[in-house]
């Protein structure tokens, strides 16, 4: 615009009939020449310069009295400068002059501007520029390093429990994409106005058009809002949604970021980002930004009160940041309570515990009974079936972020988990029985599961699909049960804590060995003895001291084994009650074993194969028998005791005690040079671990193949057998096998 001089080529061809390009150069570039201009006008417009642009501008309207666009900067600098009386006069001018002389009216967009200085629109001012609806940036802001590109693009539903800072992460993932959006972020929190009509009322306004053009009906403004946006590079962030029937009217074609506690599946063309609770380091990070403290074991501790919710976390921040004259250890202490936690955790309005009563008050009163009920279990998650015993709302406390999807299990069960903040505002209002009636279901449950694989008394056994199945729900629900032994135990259910204690540790002994769930296996057996204790029952007692010498002999802990049985033996030994001591002698007959006594450990078992009640005690004395004789060189006896162990557990259905022992009988055929039938033994203990999915049975019978094609002279394939097996053991932690491994291999 500056190197403009006058009329194109006015020197060389003034009168435009030297050359016939004269004129059409002229008209053209004459033409540039004012959109240059225009754009110019605007771009000082929306610098605020108005006022300086007023003298030009009229200027301009009376130079091209009908270039409209000239006309309404004039109106817009007049109206910006405070004389609004005279740009809506500079319109009416420009209609008398169309209407008289062409009999036509102004432009649509003029005319819209027209209404909106009628109307004294707020988003004309020159302070107002594009709408930027959206809240102040979240100050501190921390991680999320993984979510924050992935939130701005398409339709995405940011979703998460209550707390999680869902509308923080959107919110500042917005503010860093501010300058891809010339035209605006439109903003609303659809908790405050949860009506969609008045959104649309409010966003239509914001991006320019008069109050008296929105249309009444939701279906007319749905339209018309399509209609505005789809001209503009826009963002729509809607917070906190509660369904979808809230959200579907306010989508247009611009992105649009939807924060809700819910997944909001409905929306079936949007991309979903799910937002957990922080990780440690991120949570002491966050916590030290909102504190100003450094970062230290009392912010560490602090930060595991809070676990890992943003909103906790920001709380406690702010607590320590109003209070400087308070130790971070003096909050933790207030903390320590579970019952005043809640209570603690405030600043100012803001609370941890009115995050979760939004949820919580908007759920129907059997999904309040649900949670309420959830709030009796310490378990870190659970399965659906857990949840249809306690009301079956799982999905709707999933929708009011009270509740958190954790996955499909191996068993093929939905699991999910409640945060600890959210289990403490649960108890707040328990429900009573709860505990009762789940053990009643646990107990018939596991019976169900994995009792006909180790009972061996048919009046009992429970027929079961399969039995990996079995194994796959009981790897599924290994931690959920063992919390909720403790569960009853705390509550006072003796009797119940005490029965699934022991169906766990008895009835699930070797699952919880040859996993080396030892630290599980403690956990009941603890809570279980004094539970026993407490209720007086001297047979209860018995069971959970045989229970606690088969965890010690799990441990080869010999003398600790001895001491607990001794003590069983002691309260066993009374009429009725053959077959409790039949089960104690053979676990001291094992303990004898461990320490080297062979004698004693013979006499004791062949005294328990003779007394045997049933087919599960003759092959239980019958594999130890086997494995003493064995020890002591009586390798045909115990080759035959074994083999006739093997038969009988494959006929209670007991796989795993199958593979077991055919796995000694492999150990003894090697030793007898029968190399066939070793071989035949250990692949069929491979073949029963390979169906079970047992990685670590398959380990040992990996071992087992090694030693026997050692013994055939293949040692190379015994050397890739027995890595494959050490690999195993150090993978699961079984150091005894992987030393044994190890000096196979080096021999």
């Amino acid at each position: 615009m500056e190197l403009w001089r006058g009329e194109v080529l006015e020197d060389v061809d003034p009168e435009g009939e030297r050359w016939s390009e004269t004129r059409r150069l002229r008209e053209e570039l004459g033409e540039l020449r004012l959109l240059a201009l225009e754009r110019g006008l605007q771009a000082g417009l929306d610098a605020g310069r108005h006022r300086e642009l007023l003298v030009e501008l009229r200027r301009l309207t009376r130079q091209h009295p009908t270039w409209q666009r000239f006309r309404g900067q004039y109106m817009l600098a007049l109206y910006r400068s405070g004389r609004r009386v005279d740009a809506l006069a500079a319109y009416a001018v420009l209609r008398d002059q169309l209407d008289g002389g062409h009999a036509i009216e102004p432009d649509p967009e003029l005319q819209l501007l027209y209404h909106r200085l009628l109307h004294d629109d707020a988003s004309l001012h020159v302070s107002a520029g594009p709408p930027v609806l959206l809240p102040p940036d979240v100050a501190g802001f921390t991680g999320r390093a993984d979510l924050l590109d992935q939130v701005v693009g398409g339709q995405v539903v940011v979703h998460g429990q209550a707390g999680a800072g869902k509308s923080a992460l959107a919110v500042h993932a917005a503010w860093r994409r501010r300058e891809s959006f010339p035209d605006g972020i439109l903003y609303a929190d659809l908790r405050e106005t949860a009506a969609p009509s008045a959104v649309l009322e409010d966003f239509l306004r914001w991006l320019g058009c008069p109050a008296q053009a929105i249309p009444a009906s939701l279906e007319q403004r749905e339209r018309l809002f399509r209609t505005y946006a789809a001209g503009r590079t826009v963002l729509v962030l809607l917070d906190n949604a509660a369904g979808e029937a809230q959200v579907r009217p306010l989508l247009t074609s611009c992105p649009t970021v939807v924060t809700s506690r819910s997944p909001l599946g409905g929306l079936t063309g949007a991309r979903r980002l799910s937002v957990g609770v922080l990780d440690d380091g991120e949570a002491l990070d966050l916590l030290a930004r909102c504190s100003g403290r450094a970062a230290d074991d009392a912010m560490r501790r602090l930060a595991r009160f809070c676990g890992g919710l943003p909103i906790a976390l920001r709380i406690a921040g702010s607590r320590l940041a109003a209070r400087p004259e308070w130790t971070v250890d003096y909050l933790v202490r207030l903390l320590e309570d579970e019952h005043e936690r809640l209570d603690r955790l405030h600043a100012g309005d803001q609370t941890v515990r009115s995050v979760l009563a939004i949820g919580f008050d908007g759920l129907p009163e059997p999904a309040r009974l649900t949670l309420r009920g959830l709030g009796a279990l310490s378990a870190p998650d659970f399965a659906d079936w857990v949840t249809e015993q306690l009301g079956g709302q799982a999905e709707a406390l999933v929708d009011a972020g009270l509740l958190e999807t954790h996955g499909v299990d191996v068993a093929g069960q939905v699991r999910y988990r409640m945060h600890g903040l959210t289990v403490l505002f649960a108890r707040e209002q328990p429900v009573p029985g709860v505990l009762a009636r789940l053990a009643a279901v646990v107990l018939a449950r596991v019976r169900a599961s994995r009792f006909s694989l180790v009972s061996g008394d048919p009046a009992t056994a429970v027929a079961t699909r399969d039995i990996r199945e079995s194994v796959e729900w009981l790897a599924a629900e290994r931690a959920f049960l063992v919390s909720l032994v403790a569960d009853l135990h705390a509550a006072g259910l003796d009797d119940e804590c005490w029965r699934l204690a022991h169906l766990l540790a008895h009835l699930l002994a070797p699952y919880l060995e040859r996993h080396r769930f030892l630290d599980d296996w403690r956990a009941v057996t603890g809570p279980a003895l004094e539970s026993v204790r407490r209720s007086a029952d001297d047979r209860g007692e018995a069971l959970i001291l045989l229970d606690l010498g088969d965890l010690h002999l799990a441990e080869r802990e010999w003398e600790r084994a001895y001491e607990r049985l001794g003590r069983a033996l002691e309260m066993v030994r009374r009429p009725g009650r053959a077959r409790d001591v039949n089960h104690a002698v053979r676990r001291m007959a094992r303990v004898h074993l461990g320490l080297g006594r062979l004698e004693e450990s013979e006499r004791a078992l062949r005294a328990c194969l003779k007394e045997a009640g049933n087919e599960r005690d003759a092959a239980d004395a019958e594999r130890v028998l086997g494995a003493v004789l064995r020890r002591t060189g009586q390798l045909d006896e115990a080759g035959a005791l074994l083999a006739a162990a093997v038969e009988r557990l494959a006929e209670l259905g007991d796989r795993h005690r199958q593979a077991d022992t055919l796995l000694d009988l492999s150990a003894v055929r090697l030793a007898q040079a029968a190399k066939p039938a070793a071989r035949a033994a250990a692949e069929q203990a491979r073949g029963i671990a390979v169906r079970l999915g047992d990685r670590l049975l398959d380990a040992h019978a990996l071992l087992a193949l090694a030693r026997v094609n050692r013994a055939e002279g293949a040692t190379g394939r015994a050397r890739e057998l027995a890595e494959a097996a050490l690999e195993v053991f150090e993978t699961t932690g079984d150091r005894r096998s992987a030393a044994n491994t190890r000096a196979f291999l080096a021999q």
